[in-house]
């Protein structure tokens, strides 16, 4: 339900051509903005008001992955420990991570959701994930998850298997081996997901795990049901070196050209990472008008590498920036993500690739894109819809020492969640003073806890045999000397 008819104002306001000049009053009518001008009474709490922010890749974990051992180690090992987490209740695992991402400034989110609960049909599940998607409040993308080749490594899973102990390869053969659906079956899921699920804020998409984990004849049928249904596609690329070096022993004219001769790469397509891309290959991907998710934090906390920003800017790339269940401090702070991905990736001395302030616009405009395929650019301007962050200007500029300091250079200095006081989307209030107002954070929280603590009880089996198959795994990308 959206807040009808509302005025806001404002020390500030970050419009689409940047800070507008002094105070502002900002008028919602039925989920859009009616009109922001100057404002005549700015007595009361001085704010900041922004566009809402996207975390443009996700994987809606509601739970942080470093809780289950699964930190310090590269995305080849890291990936195999996500089996610790036990399953929780769908609706209430979605409505934590959701809560999260919001409660971090973003107001939508995508949910690339490579981990079913698995207590339903997968459709009856997607619903309920969509239920919990309307309660918190946010706008929500939901990528089916495919998967049909190398569960272990990238190359046959027997190797693997045959160095582990005899007494624990069963165990990683139940957890990760499994008959993959065919193509035309993923297919038809995702057209069951879509009937169960999608709607206005909720945009359902095609999910390829990754070149290096989907057959090409499982990414050619992605492809044309994606050009035959108009639904968006969102799949990891080349987020690693050992993917670089694996793409180019199987695809050694290029696998981004071979993605573009299946017809894979459209303005419909998000890739996330991109790490270990070539400028040839952004320049593909720009022509194609395909988006691409930096996931600055999670690429550092498993020595992923950092993205090259510049060069996708230059290639004319569309970029946005998303949390992957990891910000810096393995939370979901959205303005701590902007402010890292920005500095990290803007140039150096005068040579800059982009402003703060187009920064914030790519970000939000092209996230929203790639998540909820609204093409508004996610600008506070009359008429848009009345997605915005609040946050307390006085705390953000607590020295207070000049009348005139520009708000984006604060908000890219010292913003963080801490500072936020809500969070509107459709011109409703999903978060204030640090409470998520559709749902009971808290009762939700200890909850997902308790179950997933009475389900880690009978994962000793499972964590010895993960630490066995750490060392095969590292053997087995150490064997050409890349290590």
């Amino acid at each position: 339900m959206t807040d009808h008819q509302r005025t806001i104002t404002c020390a500030h306001v970050i419009g689409p051509d940047g800070p507008m000049a002094g105070a502002q009053s900002i008028a919602i009518s039925d989920g859009r903005i009616a009109s922001i001008a100057p404002a005549t009474d700015t007595a009361g709490e001085k704010l900041l008001a922004l566009p809402a922010l996207v975390n443009a890749h996700d994987h809606g974990r509601a739970i942080r992955t470093s809780s289950i051992g699964a930190d310090a180690k590269p995305l080849e090992s890291w990936i195999h420990y996500l089996a610790l987490f036990p399953s929780v209740d769908p609706y209430l695992a979605a409505a934590m991570a959701f809560a999260n991402s919001a409660l971090g400034g973003a107001g939508t989110v995508m949910n690339h959701y490579t981990r079913a609960q698995g207590f339903t049909d997968l459709p009856a599940e997607v619903a309920k994930v969509a239920r919990a998607a309307r309660d918190v409040g946010v706008r929500a993308g939901f990528a089916v998850s495919m998967k049909d080749r190398n569960p272990l490594v990238y190359g046959s899973s027997e190797p693997i298997l045959a160095a582990l102990p005899p007494e624990l390869r069963p165990e990683i053969e139940t957890r990760f081996i499994r008959a993959p659906l065919s193509p035309q079956d993923y297919m038809t899921l995702v057209d069951e997901v879509a009937s169960a699920a999608d709607g206005p804020n909720f945009n359902v998409q095609y999910g390829p795990n990754g070149v290096q984990w989907c057959s090409d004849a499982l990414l050619q049928a992605i492809a044309e049901a994606s050009a035959r249904t108009g639904r968006r596609v969102h799949m990891h690329l080349l987020e690693t070196k050992y993917q670089r070096l694996w793409a180019d022993a199987n695809y050694p004219d290029g696998v981004v050209r071979m993605l573009d001769e299946i017809g894979l790469l459209s303005p419909r397509l998000t890739l996330a990472h991109c790490v270990w891309a070539r400028q040839d290959e952004f320049e593909l991907l720009a022509e194609r008008g395909v988006t691409i998710s930096i996931n600055t934090s999670s690429n550092l906390h498993l020595h992923s590498g950092l993205a090259p920003m510049a060069e996708m800017r230059k290639a004319g790339c569309q970029l946005a920036i998303g949390i992957d269940s990891k910000a810096l401090d393995d939370d979901d702070d959205s303005l701590r993500e902007l402010r890292l991905s920005h500095l990290l990736h803007a140039g150096s001395g005068f040579d800059l690739t982009a402003t703060r302030h187009q920064a914030l616009q790519s970000a939000v405009g092209n996230g929203r894109f790639s998540v909820s395929n609204i093409t508004d650019a996610g600008v506070l301007r009359a008429g848009a819809d009345a997605d915005l962050l609040l946050l307390d200007w006085a705390a953000v500029d607590n020295d207070s020492l000049r009348d005139d300091i520009d708000p984006i250079n604060l908000l890219f200095s010292r913003a963080s969640a801490s500072h936020i006081r809500e969070l509107i989307v459709a011109g409703r209030s999903i978060v204030k003073d640090k409470r998520v107002m559709g749902i009971d954070y808290p009762a939700v929280r200890r909850e997902i806890l308790a179950q997933m603590r009475a389900g880690m009880a009978s994962n000793s089996k499972l964590s010895a045999a993960l630490a066995a198959i750490d060392h095969v795994i590292v053997a087995h990308h150490c064997l050409d000397g890349c290590c």
